[in-house]
């Protein structure tokens, strides 16, 4: 009886966490659809070519469905004692409702980049040659790219609303595959570096089940790195590193474990090459290396069409190839051995583990 009750109020938990998030973002979604169907009203006839796809697309139903698969999943993990409750730290109402304020003040300079395919503000003379060609852009076409502070306080806004408020569960699902290498061990003494960290999501979620556990989070941005600072500023041992994922200056066989969160999509074939070759370099024989990121073609053919439209609305350049890589072949020739997938909602957590 004590456990059935354990297991209600965990349930209960859960839903008194989630479900005010997925309503916050599900509105945000609904109200920015509205808000550009009446833009393209006013405008009249699109200054660009509207997205296109022969592929098969999921209805509502399948959608909503495997939203619900994704969730069931993550209070699973809870419930396995995978991982605790999650707390997202989304912040206060005061900062929720900041950041609401800036991603629907970025929605007209958006919409006005994706319907002149304007891509490119963000490379002028302050920035050229000051990050890689491939990296100053205007991904999604959202003002700043990944060069300003205001960015990086929109970032998981967008996201979330991208994802109808569950892009946070889909990150804990590389908790499952850590919590495999890592049961047992004295957290202390292992070593995890999540390359593409962004504003810190996912470290947060790794430091909630290991608090004593040393993270490193490498990303290119400095503005993106102190708003990880802030999100992360409540937990001990954690080092953030603004570098280039194909040029880590970090030394060789360091680390346990390396994640890496939404990043590999937006990487050229030539540089995702090169960071699967940092990754085997970094890690220790052993080691693990767990990757999300979208689902790719034929993962789930239902959503091939949705695949397809996805670079086409959002300035996603590296998209498709990615969509196509074949990331067994890739870790093989580094040495590295893929040892399953796992799909969740639109993503899937990809792992492997380092030969010898």
């Amino acid at each position: 009886m004590s456990s059935l009750l354990s297991r209600l109020a965990t349930v209960a938990a859960y839903g008194a966490t989630q479900a005010p998030r997925l309503a916050w973002y599900a509105g945000h979604g609904l109200a920015m659809r509205r808000l550009s169907q009446t833009a393209r009203q006013l405008e009249g006839a699109p200054a660009r070519a509207p997205a296109r796809t022969s592929k098969p697309t999921p209805d509502r139903n399948r959608h909503l469905a495997d939203m619900t698969d994704l969730l069931k999943r993550d209070l699973a993990n809870v419930g396995a004692g995978l991982y605790p409750l999650p707390i997202d730290y989304d912040g206060s109402l005061p900062t929720l409702l900041k950041r609401s304020r800036l991603f629907f003040e970025d929605l007209p300079r958006v919409h006005r980049r994706r319907r002149e395919n304007g891509h490119s503000d963000v490379l002028e003379e302050t920035t050229r040659g000051k990050r890689p060609r491939y990296y100053l852009q205007n991904f999604h076409f959202q003002s700043g790219g990944w060069m300003t502070d205001e960015s990086a306080q929109r970032y998981d806004t967008q996201v979330e609303v991208l994802f109808s408020g569950t892009a946070n569960a889909m990150r804990r699902q590389a908790l499952p595959p850590l919590h495999e290498i890592f049961a047992g061990c004295d957290q202390r003494r292992l070593r995890l570096l999540d390359v593409g960290s962004g504003t810190g999501r996912f470290l947060a979620s790794v430091k909630q089940v290991w608090p004593r556990l040393p993270v490193i989070g490498l990303d290119l941005s400095e503005s993106y790195t102190r708003e990880a600072r802030r999100h992360l500023a409540r937990w001990s041992a954690v080092e953030l590193v603004v570098a280039k994922a194909e040029a880590m200056p970090l030394p060789d066989a360091s680390q346990d474990a390396v994640t890496s969160v939404f990043l590999f999509h937006e990487l050229p074939p030539a540089v995702r090459r090169l960071v699967f070759g940092e990754f085997a370099r970094l890690l220790k024989p052993g080691g693990r290396l767990v990757l999300v990121d979208s689902l790719q073609y034929g993962d789930k053919p239902e959503y091939d069409g949705s695949l397809e439209l996805f670079p086409q609305n959002f300035h996603e350049p590296y998209f498709d190839s990615y969509a196509r890589e074949d990331f067994g072949a890739l870790a093989a020739s580094k040495g590295l051995r893929h040892v399953r997938d796992i799909q969740a909602f639109v993503s899937k957590v990809m792992i492997f583990d380092k030969v010898g």
